[in-house]
């Protein structure tokens, strides 16, 4: 019996040393736009003029959400493709201050983040002229420093169209978020 299990111990070992191993390997690098499939351009065109000045991390991470597009439902892909084009539209300060509001938002409780999201479903009802207003006034405060007016927040949490940036969109599919620092593939 132990002659057995050390032959089949012996011959495990061997298969695997056969094997290539995979921690030998340095990780691949994500390929630039032009290495992408014409499916993954498509679906990342809002990104094109960005992608090559991605880090690895980020591309990898739009990848997995180009991966699983297809698989989503349209309203899940018409937000994915919204939010792609805002992003692509912000600067390198911007995305960084959008990181860190989604950061903070994903280390709320689950009670503060509903409460959170009710406040933007509250907020997206109203008319876009309302909202204009309360972004206009959001600013002023903003460039004055402070907060001489507070705005209520179950009324307007932010004008930003972004999550992490005062805004949560509850989509069901949180791998759809703009963010790819913390996006797909990634637990938000």
């Amino acid at each position: 019996m132990a002659k057995a299990l050390l032959a089949l111990s012996l011959a495990l070992l061997a298969l695997l040393s056969a094997q290539p191993s995979q921690a030998a390997q340095p990780p691949r690098k994500p390929p630039v736009w032009e290495e992408l499939a014409s499916e993954q351009q498509e679906i990342l065109a809002p990104l094109s003029g960005n992608w090559d000045d991605l880090d690895n991390v980020r591309r990898r991470k739009w990848l997995a959400i180009a991966k699983r597009y297809p698989s989503m439902t349209p309203e899940e892909q018409a937000r994915a493709k919204r939010r792609m084009e805002a992003w692509a539209t912000l600067s390198p300060e911007q995305r960084q201050e959008a990181r860190k509001g989604f950061k903070s938002i994903e280390k709320l409780p689950a009670e503060k983040k509903q409460a959170l999201r009710e406040s933007w479903e509250t907020y997206r009802q109203l008319p876009e002229e309302k909202r204009r207003e309360l972004a206009a006034e959001a600013k002023k405060s903003a460039n004055k420093g402070g907060t001489s007016k507070k705005t209520d927040p179950a009324v307007a949490p932010s004008s930003s169209p972004l999550p992490g940036t005062g805004s949560v969109e509850s989509t069901g599919n949180s791998s759809a978020n703009s963010d790819p620092s913390v996006t797909p593939g990634t637990s938000r």
